[in-house]
């Protein structure tokens, strides 16, 4: 829900040593990952989740993928099918940030 309503408050989920990869193109770090989440070509954005799978990983980690709709700019007759994985890792303060993260529209 971040997503769809203020961007900018998702930087504290991204640290230095995060990575996006976002329709074939790579970000590294919060500031890279930040400008291209906070400068996409749209106005407002819904998302449907249709599916959540998750499963454990080393270090404590969580892997994520979700598939589903995206309602873009009140568009929601006709939405745009995503996938994302994403891998979270414990912070030491006791919450988590994204280390990992692969996001892909679907145009079949």
């Amino acid at each position: 829900k971040i997503f769809d309503s203020t961007r900018a408050d998702l930087q504290t989920l991204y640290k230095d040593n995060s990575l996006l990869s976002f329709e074939a193109e790579q970000f590294m770090g919060m500031v890279p990952i930040m400008t291209k989440l906070t400068t996409l070509q749209f106005q407002t954005v819904a998302h449907q989740v249709v599916t959540c799978d998750s499963q454990p990983t080393p270090n404590d980690g969580i892997l994520v993928m979700i598939t589903g709709n995206l309602a873009v700019d009140g568009n929601v007759a006709t939405p745009l099918k995503f996938a994302q994985t994403f891998q979270l890792f414990p912070t030491p303060e006791g919450g988590w940030y994204i280390h990992n993260d692969i996001f892909r529209l679907n145009y079949c």
